[in-house]
């Protein structure tokens, strides 16, 4: 049973990762929809090769917040951390830490003037984790565990002042 558990989250792990990476992208990507969108009428192409230059970038810059998120993600693994608030601020400050790394290393990064984007796309790339992967976190707990069995209620003993009960005859 327990083996069964390490392996699909073997494999869920980095199957939520590679999706919160794509969310992080989608998000960075329409919020810098302007940049994308082609900015003449006579080349419809160059949207296109803006995407797919710029893409390759993300990815690059993923990999940095990818670093920090990794170790909240085996927090949660090892610890068993279910909730989505957890996963969401640990995308969050993930971001938010490798846009203050990047940040000092290059001022001409492209999200340093603007850090709320690269926050919210690593809290909804932190919610798309827990959607995929997180929401089962632990291999060693497991998810849908029978309830335990009830005790049997306590007896119900009669108050000191009353009266012995009364044998039939």
């Amino acid at each position: 049973m327990i083996l069964g558990r390490l392996m699909i989250r073997i494999l869920l792990v980095p199957l939520g990762a590679s999706i919160a990476v794509c969310v992080a992208m989608v998000v960075v990507m329409v919020a810098h929809w302007n940049r994308i969108t082609p900015p003449s009428s006579d080349d419809d192409f160059s949207g296109l090769a803006m995407l797919l230059v710029s893409g390759p970038m993300l990815v690059f810059s993923a990999a940095y917040m990818l670093l920090p998120a990794t170790l909240g993600a085996l927090i949660a693994e090892a610890f068993a951390i279910r909730s989505w608030m957890y996963h969401a601020a640990n995308g969050g400050l993930s971001a938010w830490m490798s846009l203050v790394t990047i940040g000092a290393l290059d001022k001409s990064y492209d999200l340093s003037d603007e850090p709320l984007i690269a926050v919210g796309a690593g809290i909804a790339a932190g919610f798309a984790y827990w959607a995929v992967a997180g929401w089962s976190a632990g291999f060693w707990k497991p998810v849908f565990a029978p309830p335990p069995d009830a005790a049997p209620p306590p007896a119900v003993l009669p108050p000191p002042d009353a009266p012995p009960p009364v044998m039939p005859a």
